[in-house]
């Protein structure tokens, strides 16, 4: 009798123990259908906005899918109006600036994390970080005098330098705490066998890195595009405005062109998704973790 009773509640706490395996599994499941829903459903709204016309867009209750569809907005967008433009100033402007701040910020990151540079390592890395600290909006007018100053004034070269100058302490901390986790065994076995430092670095080291390489990189291909306030004061023509200009142009005192709003931000939004499902295999943590035992 025991031993039925003991094998019943040994039975029980099995089905128990499985039930909240199952409902473990299922609140997993909501809370990630919830986020992907919040975080897909701007851009699908976008998208549908785009193919109505004004009279559905404004419909109430919501038409949240027309039987008429339409390119009118597109039409408006793209070809009536120089978006195509903005959009390849946007596109030039953020990815020269990306290219540049990993340039310089992937080595230097590098540097304090294998160099020993004494007690001026802490402070140069608090140097670093200390940029991030106050608001870009305190030196838009150094920036507006020094490019009135050079000629460099309503040019996509100037917003490459301050999108460059803006991004380049943060790829510096993320990648010198991502490189901090690739261990130094990898790069003196190279320097064993030969290779030089710069070797290593580029050889053994940059490689394991892709996962904290294409983060960084959309983080800071996300931020140059989607920047409004120093494109709006450095650009005064069509020549170097970008996409966020063209965008928030089409809000006037008169009346707001919302189906060129949503057609512009759904084509805008493109770009940034297509990067980021390219360099979405690279976006695993730990590639080099256990690379070397003992």
């Amino acid at each position: 009798m025991a031993e039925t009773t003991l094998q019943q509640s040994a039975f029980t706490e099995a089905r128990l123990r499985q039930f909240w395996i199952k409902a473990k599994g299922w609140i997993a499941l909501a809370v990630i259908a919830v986020a992907l829903v919040q975080a897909i459903f701007p851009i699908v709204w976008l998208g549908l906005n785009s193919l109505k016309n004004r009279l559905e867009m404004f419909a109430r209750p919501p038409i949240w899918f027309t039987m008429t569809v339409t390119n009118e907005n597109y039409v408006a967008t793209f070809v009536e109006r120089p978006f195509l433009t903005y959009m390849w100033n946007s596109l030039a402007v953020a990815a020269c600036s990306t290219f540049f701040a990993m340039l310089i910020g992937v080595p230097a990151g590098y540097a304090l994390t294998r160099f020993d540079f004494g007690k001026a390592k802490r402070h140069i890395a608090f140097w670093i970080l200390s940029t991030r600290m106050m608001p870009p909006i305190v030196t838009v007018i150094p920036i507006y005098l020094l490019f009135s100053y050079v000629g460099l004034l309503d040019t996509k070269t100037s917003l490459v330098i301050a999108y460059t100058t803006f991004n380049l302490p943060f790829v510096v901390w993320m990648m010198k705490s991502y490189l901090a986790d690739i261990p130094k065994d990898l790069e003196e076995s190279a320097m064993v066998d030969g290779d030089t430092h710069t070797g290593a670095f580029w050889r053994v080291i940059l490689p394991l890195a892709k996962p904290g390489l294409a983060a960084t990189a959309i983080f800071c291909l996300i931020q140059s595009w989607n920047e409004l306030l120093f494109a709006l004061i450095l650009t005064e023509t069509t020549n170097a405005n970008t996409l966020p200009i063209g965008i928030a142009g089409r809000v006037t005192q008169y009346k707001t062109e919302w189906g060129e709003i949503a057609a512009a931000g759904f084509a805008g939004c493109l770009p940034i998704i297509v990067f980021a499902f390219i360099v979405q295999k690279h976006l695993v943590r730990g590639l080099s973790f256990g690379a070397v035992k003992g």
